[in-house]
């Protein structure tokens, strides 16, 4: 889902929690909370209040699944581009430590303010 040396970018569009919480459950760590999640068609981007978990849903069944987490501790600069009127998709840029850079395109419908918030809480 997340190639370090291409700078994947997929759309990503606001997903309910209980849609992706089981998921990603047996990752949680005590404290730790699920704030947002977003979804493509298969594969699923999990913001905590600790790090960003990514789900890479692999083969013809989806069983198999690969996952990615990206401690906010890590991120050394982040931007944001919200959507215009003519280009609805909001953009998240970020910069890992020792892992360059990854970039989340977001459809209509996700407040990337709301993210920032989220990582320079975290980060900063």
């Amino acid at each position: 889902m997340i190639d370090f040396q291409k700078n994947s970018v997929f759309k990503l569009s606001p997903a309910r929690t209980e849609s992706v919480a089981p998921e990603v459950a047996p990752l949680i760590i005590p404290g730790e909370q699920i704030v947002f999640c977003f979804k493509t068609v298969r594969d699923f981007v999990v913001f905590t209040t600790k790090r960003l978990i990514a789900v890479n849903v692999q083969g013809m069944t989806g069983k198999k699944k690969d996952f990615t987490t990206l401690p906010y501790s890590k991120i050394q600069a982040f931007s944001i581009e919200t959507a215009g009127t003519f280009d609805l998709d909001a953009e998240l840029d970020l910069w890992f430590s020792g892992l360059g850079n990854v970039r989340l395109e977001f459809r209509g419908g996700a407040d990337v303010r709301q993210i920032a918030h989220l990582i320079a809480m975290q980060a900063l």
